[in-house]
């Protein structure tokens, strides 16, 4: 093993990779992107959070329920404003977000303590409006059994006979669990950092070499092919790690500007959380890149290898779509499984959870693996001479 020449290689790719503005800008987008798309997610969400605490109830025939009306308006934050003429079509035009309608007979049938009718228009499928509506829903339910109460013990009942047993809530998740929850978004930018970050190097360095043939003279060095792939491969390593780096600090300073405190959670990423997070990640720097180089061997040109490049990329979206209906965190058996393990480490980092070192090295073994795996059969692409020249 020559390091000299492989050093040689990846010196030679890295700049030459970087010369183009394109690779620049896509290590610059794809460590920016995440971090913005997340911040605005959060705030959006936060927003909508903090706007359940003060909000405006839309109630035609108010005149109908006083009772109501007044206990609403006694609460936290409430103000009762005059609603529509006509409450469906305000709601579906997206004029209010919900309007509380009483029924003409509410204080009839609320006099001779029989159910009297109200309804709420709302659409569920607006997320503006979600926590606010929700709101309403607890406040008239609260209104409903506290009067539902009251008419027991007039009557000399005891209102604890209505309920047949008393349901408490104990949540046992932390605040950083809660976090890593909705930070789930955070371990898969980092995992397309990089493969984006050392995308433009890997291509370019195969695919482009191959379209422009520059390939062909670089062949004719007495190098031999495994050196020249692993050269390439460092070069995109390189890329790939500062895009995974440049990301998370990104996101982390970002994070920590946000009002988390809105959405009941903390963040939390010192020096010892970041160094962790960075363990469970970086073998992705070593995977795509290796990834990329052994695809872009198909490839003819470097248009070709960037369509190659889109399916790759659906990869990483894998670990989310299988968070969203089976619980990747705290599963020691998915470590070994190459970008679903580096997935799942990241969520227990980010929630608090404790990561052995063992499960830090088996998943860094297997991407390895993968790794020397896949850049054998890129040095045996090279080897073959259709590849070489063909064009």
């Amino acid at each position: 093993m020559n390091f000299t020449r492989i050093k040689a290689v990846a010196v030679k790719e890295f700049t030459d990779g970087f010369r183009d503005k394109r690779a620049i800008y896509t290590v610059l987008f794809s460590a920016v992107f995440g971090p913005l798309m997340i911040a605005f997610l959060l705030t959006q969400i936060a927003g909508q959070e903090k706007s359940a605490n003060d909000i405006k109830i839309p109630v035609v025939g108010r005149e109908y329920a006083p009772v109501l009306m007044n206990w609403l308006e006694q609460q936290p934050g409430v103000q009762i404003v005059a609603g529509p003429a006509d409450p469906e079509k305000a709601v579906t035009d997206r004029t209010v977000e919900y309007v509380l309608v009483v029924d003409k007979d509410f204080a009839k049938r609320f006099g001779e303590s029989r159910p009297a009718k109200v309804q709420l228009f709302g659409d569920s499928t607006r997320t503006q409006g979600r926590s606010a509506l929700r709101r309403v829903k607890n406040l008239l339910q609260a209104f409903s059994g506290q009067i539902g109460g009251m008419r027991l013990a007039a009557r000399g009942v005891s209102p604890a006979i209505a309920a047949a047993m008393k349901v408490e809530d104990v949540e046992v998740s932390s605040a950083r669990a809660r976090a890593a929850m909705i930070f789930n978004i955070i371990p898969m930018f980092l995992l397309l950092a990089a493969f984006t970050g050392g995308m433009q190097i890997a291509t370019d360095s195969t695919a482009g070499e191959r379209e422009r043939g520059s390939l062909e003279p670089l062949m004719l060095n007495p190098v031999p092919r495994w050196e020249l792939i692993t050269g390439k491969w460092l070069a995109a390593v390189a890329g790939s790690s500062a895009s995974m780096l440049l990301t998370l600090v990104i996101t982390s300073n970002v994070l920590l500007r946000l009002p988390l405190e809105d959405l009941g959670i903390r963040f939390q990423m010192g020096s010892q959380e970041m160094a962790a997070l960075m363990a469970a990640v970086i073998p992705m720097a070593l995977l795509g890149p290796a990834m990329i180089i052994y695809l872009a061997c198909f490839a003819k040109s470097y248009k070709e290898a960037q369509s190659y490049m889109g399916f790759l990329v659906s990869f990483v979206t894998i670990p989310g779509v299988l968070s969203t209906f089976y619980p990747v965190t705290n599963r020691p058996w998915l470590r070994p499984i190459p970008i679903i393990g580096q997935y799942s480490l990241s969520l227990d980092v980010l929630g608090g959870h404790d990561v052995s070192v063992w499960g830090l090295v088996a998943a860094a073994v297997s991407a390895v693996v993968c790794v020397g795996i896949l850049l054998r059969l890129a040095t045996g692409k090279l080897s073959d001479e259709k590849v070489v020249f063909g064009r």
